[in-house]
C-alpha cells in the first residue's frame, strides 16, 4: 500500500496514506467523528446523556477531541447507522490503545452515551482513570475466573436499555500484521443471551479503526490520517430461532457462530480502510501465538 512519509522508528506499521483516504471518500462519505453531531442529525439522547455524568463525560471528551485533532486527521463512515435509543452492542477492533477512544468518543458525539468494557487496571491510571469511571466504564478483572459475572454485568446493561462497546479481542490484537486476532466467546454470549432475555435481536455493529498504529506518540508529527468504519447491523436472527428452547445458556454452537461472524465482519473491515487483504496463511490465534488457518466460513 503506498503512504506518505515513513513510519517512525517505534512502529514498523505504515501511515494510512492520503491517497487511500481519497479513495475511500470516492465510496463512502467521510465526516469528523471527534465533533459534535457529526452527521447533523440533531438528535441526542438528552435523558441517557443527563443520567451519566454529564460535566465529567463533557471534560474527557473535549480532553480527547484536542488530542486527536493535534496528532490525527480522524475521518468516519457510517455514523448514520447509530441507534438514537434502546439498546446496542458495538464490537470494536482493538490496534492501540490509542484507538480505542475512536468508536468511544463518536458514539458521545452522535448523543449516546454507552457503557464499554475495559481491563480494570485503567481505572488506576493518574486522573484519567477516574474519567473513565464517571463516564460508564465498566472494569474487567482479566484472568479472576469471573467470566460469567462479567457476562451479567453486561447483559444486565443491555436488558436496562443502554448500549455497551466491547473489544472482543479481549486485549490489544498480537498479529505482528495488525489485524482482528482471534477473539473471544464473551461478547457473542452477551448479545445472544441479552436478546432471549428482551424477547427480541440486539442490535450489534462492528467499527474497524485504522491509522493510529503508526502514531509516535512521543512526537505525533505529521498528524496521521485515521478512518473508521461503523458498520451496518451485523444480523445474527438464525441463531435466535430457538431461543425459547435454550435452558441456562445460548448453545455452545450459536456462540462459536456469532463469534467467527464477528471477526469476518471486523477483518473485512480492516481490508477496506487499509486497502490490504487479510494475510492468506491464516488468523493469528492468541493462546499459540501463531497464525492458523481459518475455519470454514460461518
Amino acid at each position: 500500500m503506498a503512504s506518505k512519509g515513513k513510519p517512525s522508528p517505534r512502529s514498523a506499521v505504515s501511515p494510512l496514506s492520503d491517497a487511500q483516504v481519497a479513495r475511500l471518500s470516492q465510496r463512502h462519505h467521510l465526516v469528523d467523528p471527534m465533533r459534535d453531531d457529526p452527521i447533523g442529525r440533531g438528535r441526542p439522547n438528552v435523558e441517557e446523556i443527563n443520567a451519566q455524568h454529564p460535566k465529567g463525560t463533557a471534560r474527557l471528551l473535549k480532553g480527547v477531541d484536542v488530542v486527536f485533532h493535534a496528532s490525527c486527521k480522524t475521518r468516519a463512515w457510517g455514523l448514520e447507522n447509530v441507534p438514537e435509543t434502546g439498546p446496542f452492542i458495538t464490537a470494536a477492533t482493538h490496534v492501540t490503545m490509542f484507538d480505542v477512544f475512536v468508536p468511544m468518543a463518536s458514539l458521545f458525539h452522535m448523543g449516546r452515551r454507552p457503557r464499554y468494557m475495559a481491563k480494570a487496571e485503567m481505572a488506576k491510571w493518574p486522573l484519567i482513570g477516574k474519567w473513565f469511571q464517571l463516564v460508564g466504564m465498566q472494569p474487567v478483572q482479566r484472568h479472576s475466573g469471573k467470566a460469567k459475572q462479567i457476562e451479567e454485568t453486561s447483559i444486565g446493561i443491555l436488558t436496562s436499555g443502554r448500549p455497551l462497546t466491547v473489544w472482543p479481542e479481549g486485549t490489544v490484537t498480537r498479529d505482528p500484521k495488525k489485524w482482528v486476532m482471534s477473539i473471544k466467546e464473551g461478547a457473542a454470549y452477551i448479545a445472544l443471551e441479552s436478546s432471549r432475555r428482551l424477547g427480541r435481536q440486539v442490535p450489534l455493529f462492528c467499527a474497524a479503526t485504522w491509522g493510529a498504529a503508526s502514531i509516535n506518540h512521543w512526537w505525533p508529527w505529521p498528524r496521521r490520517n485515521v478512518v473508521m468504519c461503523y458498520d451496518q447491523r451485523l444480523d445474527y436472527a438464525d441463531l435466535l430461532e430457538d431461543m425459547d428452547s435454550w435452558g441456562d445458556e445460548p448453545p455452545v454452537q450459536a456462540v462459536e457462530t456469532l463469534k467467527w461472524r464477528m471477526f469476518v465482519r471486523l477483518n473485512e473491515l480492516l481490508e477496506e480502510i487499509r486497502g490490504e487483504r487479510f494475510p492468506q496463511e491464516g488468523y493469528w490465534d492468541y493462546r499459540s501465538m501463531s497464525r492458523k488457518p481459518l475455519p470454514v466460513r460461518q
